[in-house]
């Protein structure tokens, strides 16, 4: 098992948020609170609050790759989380730390949370970068976690397709199990399809005006847990249960727009 004799390392790929709510500091709170050690590649530095995003600084391939590098080399990676991209270098770059680190372990997890659009409505992927991400970074995933737009975005998929038929639809795009959330459905179930199967994951909405980083923390979550050693639907469901609660939790009391989710603890 992963991480058995010491504590797991977990990595993410992912962008800065500078109030804290959402990409790497949301990863880095789910992180500790699955007992893992988080490590951060940044792909891009926002400057943003609970209102809106106010400007995007992406950082050069050639850093991402040195991230990635400084700490595969001498601390090690059991999984990794895969956050906002932004733009097509950065994808390429990407890609190719998620090759390099895949030529050490085949069987390194890889958690891709395609990031579209902030809370706020912030484009955080170019268009033009879509279709890189769906050939150069999905099919290297081992879960992906699209909400419901996403899964739309991602697949062409007109507006009234089911989730499960969206699942299906991510699926065949080549990542090895696809969780379309359910924070956009009515019913907040989220959709887990490996390809044979197709579970319904269940959860509780709570009425809360503090969802900032619950798609950050969802992801977060489940890479933690496949570091731990979890199967991934026992990790997808762990996921779902601790989106939900950093949602229960959050600190609507932060800033005049979504407050960030809060994350103590995962069982």
């Amino acid at each position: 098992m992963r991480g058995e004799s010491r504590i797991p390392r977990v990595l993410s790929i992912a962008g800065s948020d500078s109030g804290g709510g959402a990409g790497i500091q949301a990863d880095l709170k789910a992180f500790a609170a699955c007992r893992v050690h988080g490590m951060t590649a940044i792909t891009a530095i926002t400057a943003q609050n609970t209102v809106g995003v106010e400007a995007i600084q992406a950082v050069t391939p050639e850093l991402i790759l040195a991230q990635v590098h400084a700490v595969s080399s001498d601390i090690g990676v059991d999984a990794v989380k895969v956050g906002m991209l932004g733009g097509i270098e950065t994808i390429d770059a990407v890609a190719e730390a998620l090759a390099q680190l895949r030529a050490q372990d085949p069987e390194l997890p890889v958690v891709v949370d395609p990031v579209m659009v902030s809370e706020t409505g912030a484009v955080l992927l170019e268009p033009e970068a879509c279709e890189a991400l769906i050939t150069r970074i999905l099919p290297l995933a081992t879960v992906v976690t699209p909400n419901l737009p996403e899964a739309r975005a991602l697949t062409g998929a007109a507006q009234q397709a089911q989730p499960a038929q969206l699942a299906r639809a991510v699926h065949a795009l080549g990542p090895r199990i696809v969780v379309v959330t359910g924070g956009h459905r009515s019913e907040p179930t989220d959709v887990y399809y490996d390809g044979e199967r197709l579970v319904e994951i269940s959860g509780e909405r709570y009425a809360s005006d503090a969802s900032h980083g619950s798609g950050c923390t969802h992801s977060s979550v489940l890479a933690a847990r496949l570091a731990h050693g979890d199967d991934p639907l026992t990790a997808a469901r762990a996921a779902k249960q601790a989106a939900a609660g950093s949602v229960r939790d959050g600190l609507g009391q932060i800033g005049r727009g979504p407050g960030p989710v809060s994350i103590l603890s995962v069982t």
